[in-house]
């Protein structure tokens, strides 16, 4: 069964890719370690569940060069320090504030349900509830136009 889009995307594999990313963020973020060891850690485990190897390695190379700009655009949208913030959760929201910012390509529906489903699967029991308010209202300035135009302004 061909899963991918007419753009050549496989949205399931890309799915995979984010899952995989989280992991390795929450890893990098835990350890302190840098962040190409843990992509190479990861990498070998990441082909083999056909995912989007490229994608993952993007995720988190971005989410490593980006991460104190990141950090300080999600600010304003925390109501606690970013130290304070649950590492998943805070996984979740760099990978995410990443793609919003930098992934233009992909849509910010997309971006904030990922989110959601990676911290459904790995963090704590509402945490998703939590991201999901933080991504909504990034997403709404950070990506106005389109955000606007989903909802009909």
């Amino acid at each position: 069964m061909n899963r991918r889009r007419p753009d050549g995307i496989d949205p399931v594999a890309r799915s995979r890719a984010r899952r995989r990313a989280l992991q390795a963020v929450y890893a990098w973020q835990m350890s302190g370690s840098d962040a190409r060891q843990v992509v190479a850690q990861f990498a070998h485990e990441q082909a083999r569940e056909v995912a989007d190897l490229a994608y993952f390695e993007d995720l988190v190379h971005g989410v490593d060069k980006h991460r104190d700009e990141l950090d300080r655009a999600l600010k304003p949208f925390l109501d606690r320090e970013i130290d304070q913030v649950d590492a998943i959760e805070l996984a979740a929201l760099r990978i995410a504030a990443y793609e919003l910012r930098h992934r233009l390509d992909v849509p910010y529906r997309v971006v904030i349900n990922e989110a959601i489903e990676t911290v459904k699967r790995f963090g704590a029991e509402h945490g998703h509830t939590y991201v999901n308010g933080v991504l909504d209202h990034a997403a709404a300035e950070w990506r106005a136009t389109e955000v606007g135009a989903a909802r009909g302004r």
